[in-house]
C-alpha cells in the first residue's frame, strides 16, 4: 500500500483487487492534518544537498548548494516553535540573522525543486517545524482554514518553503504575499521558487525582479538566487501515450490491489463537491487511478480542480491508466494560450508521465 496513505473518513482499501470509487469517498481532513502533509512528497523524500551534482559550466549550481547549506545551518538556533507563536500573539516582529527568504530564480529543468527539498530536509528543526508545499497548497489551506487561522498554524514553524510560487492570478498571489508578510513578522524564515510560463519559454525564467515586485513589502527579506543551467524541459508537451478501451481499463482495475476505477465525467463532478485540500486525502491508500471515458474539460474551473488533482497524484507517484482521449488533448488551445497555461501545461505533463507508468498495469493490452 502506498505509504503516502493516512488515516481519513474515506472508504478504506481492503488490499483485494476490487477496485474503490473515488467518487464514494467524502474525506474530512482535521487541520492538524492539512499542516501536517506540507512536507517535500515521496518523489523528494531522498534528495540532499550532496546528491544535488552541479553542472561544472554553471558555477552559480554550486554556488547555490553552498548558500543554501548555510541559511539551512543558520536556522538550528532560531528558537522555539512556543517562542514564535508568543511573538505573533504579542505582535513583536522576530529579526532573523541575515536574509529571511530565499529565491530561487531558474528555469525549468536546473533543479530548483530539489534544492527546495534539501533545504527542508538540511534545516536542523522538528519535522512539525518546517513546512514545504506548492503555492496551490498554500491558497488551498488558507482556503480550508481561513486567513487567520493559517498564520496561527504555520507561525511556530522555524522555515516555510513554497514550490512553484504562481502569478497567474492576482488574487491568490496578494493572498499568498499577505500570509508570508505575518509569518516573517513572526520570526519565519521563507524560500521560494518559481517557473516560467510556457508562453515565455524563450526566456528561460520568470526574472527575479516579477516575483519581487509581486510579493512587495517582502521583497528585501528575500536574497535571490540564480541558478544557470540548460533547460532540458522547453521541448514542447509530451506525447501522451495511446488510451485503452474501456474494458481493458475495467479489466486492468480489478487485477490491481489498492485501485481506484471511475468515470471521468463523474470524478469531475465529485471534484467539485470536495475541497482541493482534501484531494490528498481523497486518494488515500490508492496505487493505481483507472478511469473511463476521459474527455476534453471546457470548464476552467473544473480544468483547475483537475489540476490539483493530477498534482496530487503526481506527488504519490500513483499510476494513471484511463480510455477515451489522450491526456495530451485534455485542455483547448485556449487554454494552452490563456492565464493559467502553466498550469495546463504541467498537469498535461504529469498525468502523461503517470499514464506512462500505467504500462505495466495493462498486461497483454496494447
Amino acid at each position: 500500500m502506498s505509504s503516502y496513505a493516512a488515516a481519513s473518513e474515506a472508504v478504506p482499501i481492503t488490499g483485494e483487487a476490487t477496485p474503490v470509487s473515488l467518487c464514494a469517498r467524502e474525506p474530512h481532513v482535521p487541520a492538524d492534518r492539512l499542516v501536517g502533509e506540507l512536507v517535500p512528497p515521496p518523489r523528494f523524500d531522498s534528495v540532499r544537498f550532496d546528491n544535488y551534482i552541479p553542472d561544472p559550466q554553471q558555477p552559480s549550481q554550486a554556488e547555490a548548494v553552498r548558500v543554501l547549506a548555510g541559511f539551512a545551518g543558520s536556522l538550528g538556533g532560531a528558537g522555539s516553535a512556543d517562542g514564535a507563536r508568543k511573538r505573533w500573539f504579542r505582535r513583536e516582529a522576530a529579526v532573523p540573522a541575515g536574509p529571511g527568504g530565499v529565491y530561487l530564480d531558474g528555469g525549468y529543468g536546473v533543479g530548483k525543486t530539489h534544492l527546495l527539498a534539501s533545504l527542508w530536509h538540511a534545516t536542523p528543526a522538528p519535522r512539525e517545524q518546517k513546512a514545504f508545499g506548492t503555492f496551490v497548497e498554500l491558497t488551498n489551506l488558507v482556503g480550508a482554514l481561513g486567513f487567520q487561522h493559517a498564520v496561527q498554524a504555520l507561525s511556530g514553524h522555524r522555515l516555510v518553503c513554497i514550490d512553484e510560487f504562481e502569478l497567474d492570478d492576482p488574487g491568490d498571489t496578494v493572498l499568498v504575499s499577505s500570509l508570508l508578510g505575518k509569518l516573517a513578522g513572526a520570526g519565519v524564515r521563507l524560500a521560494a521558487t518559481s517557473n516560467t510560463l510556457p508562453g515565455k519559454l524563450g526566456e528561460g525564467r520568470f526574472a527575479a525582479t516579477d516575483f519581487m515586485r509581486e510579493i512587495q513589502g517582502l521583497s528585501a527579506r528575500f536574497r535571490s538566487l540564480r541558478i544557470d543551467g540548460q533547460d532540458y524541459r522547453h521541448r514542447g508537451l509530451p506525447e501522451a501515450p495511446a488510451p485503452y478501451a474501456d474494458a481493458q481499463v475495467d479489466a486492468a482495475a480489478h487485477r490491481t490491489p489498492y485501485a481506484s476505477l471511475d468515470d471521468f465525467d463523474a470524478l469531475l463532478g465529485h471534484l467539485a463537491r470536495v475541497h482541493p485540500s482534501r484531494y490528498g486525502a481523497l486518494c488515500d491508500g490508492v496505487d493505481a487511478v483507472f478511469l473511463r471515458g476521459v474527455t476534453p474539460v471546457e470548464d476552467q474551473a473544473t480544468a483547475l480542480r483537475l489540476v490539483v488533482l493530477a498534482d496530487r497524484l503526481y506527488d504519490r507517484e500513483v499510476p494513471v491508466m484511463a480510455s477515451g482521449a489522450p491526456f495530451d488533448q485534455l485542455f483547448s488551445a485556449e487554454m494552452l494560450a490563456g492565464g493559467y497555461r502553466k498550469k495546463y501545461f504541467r498537469a498535461i505533463s504529469r498525468l502523461t508521465a503517470l499514464a506512462r507508468d500505467a504500462k505495466g498495469l495493462a498486461g497483454g493490452a496494447a
